[in-house]
C-alpha cells in the first residue's frame, strides 16, 4: 500500500531559509511522500531518502529499485519520500530529516562552499536530462539561445538547476542574464499551461512533461540534453545530474548501509540497461503514466540515454558542473571547490 506523508512542517520549522541553495530540476511531483511498493513498512535496516519528484523520469531509479525489490534483497527497509522541489529534498537532508537525497549532483558543490560536507555516492546520470522547449507560437522566431533576448523563459524555480542552466546557455551564446526574464512556472501541468497561454515563450523541463508538450503540439524542442552527446554540445562536457547524495559524516559512519544502497541502485542501473522502456514503464506505479501508458513509455525511452550503467561519476563531469555554476553562483564563483570531496566511487566500484 502506498503511504503518503506531507513535509509542509519543514517550512513551519523555518528550514526553508536554505532555499537559496541550488535547486534540482523539478518537473512534476506534488509535495507528498511515496513509499512505493512495500516501502516504509517492511523488515530490515530503515533508511529514509527524499526525492525531488518521485514521478520524474530523471529520478526513476529510486522508485524502480523499490519496485524491483532490490532494497529488500539487501536487507534494507527504504522509505522513499517525495517533494516537488530538489531544494526541499536538500533541506530535508542537511536538517537530518532523512539519510539520503535523490537530486542533482550540483547540490554537493553549493553546500561545500556553505560549510556542509555532502557527497554523491551513486551517480545515476551523465547528462542533465533537461530539454529547452519553445512554444508553438514562438518557435519561428526563437530558434537558438541567441534569441533569448527579450523573452520570458520558464524555469521550475528561481535559483533552481533549470534556472542556472538557462542562464549558462544564454551567456554562452552572447545574451546577458539581464536581457531575458526567467519565470518560475513550476512543473508538469503548470509548465504546460504557461507555455500554452503565453506566460512564457519557452522554458526548461524534463520528461514526462516534454513528451506531453510534444503530444499536445504545444511546443517544440530547442535544445535536448537528455543524452551525453546533447550535454557535450550544449554544456561542453558530461553533466552529472541525478544522483544519490548523502552527508559525508553519515556515509563514513554507516559504510555497510551505504554499500547496500549502492549495491541495490547499481543493480537497478544495470537492469535498466538491459530492458526496454516498455518493460521499465510496466514496473512503475500505474498512476505515473497519467492515463497514457504509451506516452509514458516514450518519455522513458527518450530519457534513458542520460543514465549510467554502473553508478560511477563520469570523467570530467564535476569540472563541467563547476564551470556552469561558477558562471552564475557568486558563492562558487569566488570559492575554491574541492571536487574530490563532492563525490565518491568507493561504493559503486565495490557493488556487485
Amino acid at each position: 500500500m502506498r503511504k503518503t506523508v506531507r513535509y509542509a512542517s519543514l517550512a513551519a520549522a523555518g528550514l526553508l531559509a536554505l532555499s537559496s541553495l541550488t535547486a534540482c530540476a523539478n518537473d512534476a511531483a506534488g509535495p507528498t511522500a511515496d513509499t512505493g511498493s512495500g516501502g516504509g513498512g517492511g523488515k530490515g535496516e530503515s533508511v529514509k531518502i527524499m526525492v525531488g519528484g518521485l514521478d520524474k523520469v530523471i529520478y526513476l531509479p529510486a522508485m524502480l529499485t523499490q519496485r524491483l525489490g532490490y532494497f529488500e534483497a539487501e536487507g534494507l527497509n527504504v522509505q522513499l519520500l517525495s517533494e516537488p522541489a530538489g531544494v526541499q529534498a536538500e533541506t530535508a537532508l542537511v536538517s537530518g530529516q532523512v539519510q539520503g537525497a535523490v537530486g542533482f549532483y550540483d547540490h554537493t558543490l553549493d553546500l561545500q562552499v556553505k560549510g556542509k560536507s555532502v557527497e554523491s555516492v551513486v551517480q545515476f546520470s551523465h547528462a542533465p536530462g533537461e530539454v529547452e522547449v519553445v512554444s508553438a507560437k514562438a518557435a519561428s522566431d526563437l530558434t537558438s539561445p541567441e534569441d533569448f533576448k527579450g523573452r520570458k523563459l520558464g524555469v521550475t524555480g528561481l535559483g533552481s538547476s533549470t534556472d542556472f542552466l538557462t542562464k549558462y546557455l544564454a551567456v554562452k551564446n552572447g545574451v546577458k542574464v539581464s536581457d531575458f526574464t526567467p519565470v518560475a512556472v513550476g512543473a508538469g501541468p503548470t509548465f504546460i499551461a504557461a507555455l500554452q497561454n503565453g506566460a512564457i515563450d519557452g522554458g526548461m523541463t524534463t520528461d514526462p512533461t516534454v513528451a506531453t508538450i510534444l503530444d499536445k503540439k504545444a511546443g517544440k524542442i530547442l535544445i535536448d540534453m537528455r543524452t551525453p552527446e546533447g550535454s557535450r554540445q550544449a554544456l561542453g562536457g558530461p553533466y552529472p545530474s541525478s544522483s544519490l547524495y548523502m552527508q559525508t559524516d553519515w556515509v563514513n559512519g554507516h559504510k555497510k548501509t551505504v554499500q547496500k544502497l549502492a549495491d541495490a541502485f547499481v543493480k537497478t542501473l544495470k537492469w535498466m540497461s538491459t530492458h526496454s522502456a516498455d518493460e521499465i514503464a510496466a514496473k512503475m506505479p500505474a498512476d505515473y503514466s497519467q492515463g497514457d501508458k504509451t506516452l509514458y513509455a516514450q518519455a522513458i525511452k527518450s530519457t534513458l540515454p542520460m543514465f549510467t550503467e554502473d553508478g560511477v561519476m563520469p570523467e570530467g563531469g564535476p569540472e563541467t558542473v563547476e564551470k556552469v555554476l561558477k558562471a552564475f553562483n557568486p558563492n562558487i564563483k569566488n570559492a575554491d571547490v574541492d571536487l574530490s570531496r563532492t563525490y565518491t566511487t568507493e561504493f559503486v566500484k565495490a557493488a556487485g
